[in-house]
């Protein structure tokens, strides 16, 4: 039990730091979302509603798509594109697909290779791209979510400001959308940049996101 502790303690600490912050966004959003109710003269509502809200659920989805959306970009840009100096990109030069003996795919796969790996074809393929597709379809799927859940908590908002609702199709082309959309877009590709940068000149030692202390700056895809 304590080895299983030790060996999957990142994504363990990870995981409960998540419940801990969406429990927390539930009390604070059911808070926030009760104020509003009371300065529009309206009743307020308990948490179990509003868990099960629209507000709540686009809440939830806006950030959910921002995140995956930076994963997928990042696993198929640094694919093809490098960052001199960064531990987070590829050396110059040695960008692209690689080899099948560099990948262990095929005739060079080890005993120990997942069996897609010896595997050629369309099992092949998928298990190459498998990352970057799933993290795709969590960006679409949790956009989608938002798109959703957020037309009909602005409808909700119409409605109690006596105007009329608006399709999905329309909704999409609202600025409360794009507003919510962008600006979670933003804050996550400058995070993104500012890590790519930023590990070029700083270090944190033993941390595999970071270079050894001692490495030149100029050191690249080196990990601490």
């Amino acid at each position: 039990m304590r080895t299983a502790l030790r060996d999957n303690a990142l994504g363990l600490v990870f995981g409960l730091l998540f419940l801990i912050v969406l429990v927390a966004q539930a009390f604070a959003g059911h808070a926030d979302f009760n104020q509003q109710q009371v300065a529009a003269g309206m009743e307020p509502i308990g948490l179990g509603r509003y868990l099960t809200s629209a507000s709540f659920a686009a809440d939830v989805a806006e950030n959910w798509q921002s995140e995956y959306l930076q994963f997928f970009l990042y696993i198929f840009l640094t694919v093809w594109l490098v960052q001199k100096g960064s531990p987070e990109s590829k050396k110059p030069g040695e960008q692209g697909l690689e080899s099948d003996r560099e990948q262990k795919v095929g005739s060079f796969a080890t005993d120990d290779s997942p069996s897609w790996a010896r595997a050629g074809g369309l099992r092949r393929t998928l298990l190459s791209n498998s990352l970057g597709l799933v993290m795709g379809l969590l960006f679409v799927a949790s956009w989608l979510t938002q798109s959703i859940a957020g037309v009909a908590a602005y409808n909700e908002e119409q409605l109690r400001d006596l105007q009329e609702p608006v399709t999905w199709a329309r909704y999409l082309t609202e600025p409360d959308f794009w507003n919510r959309t962008l600006q979670n877009w933003q804050s996550e590709l400058l995070a993104v940049a500012s890590m790519v940068i930023l590990s070029i000149y700083l270090r944190q030692r033993g941390s595999p996101e970071s270079k050894p202390v001692g490495s030149p700056h100029d050191a690249t895809g080196v990990e601490g």
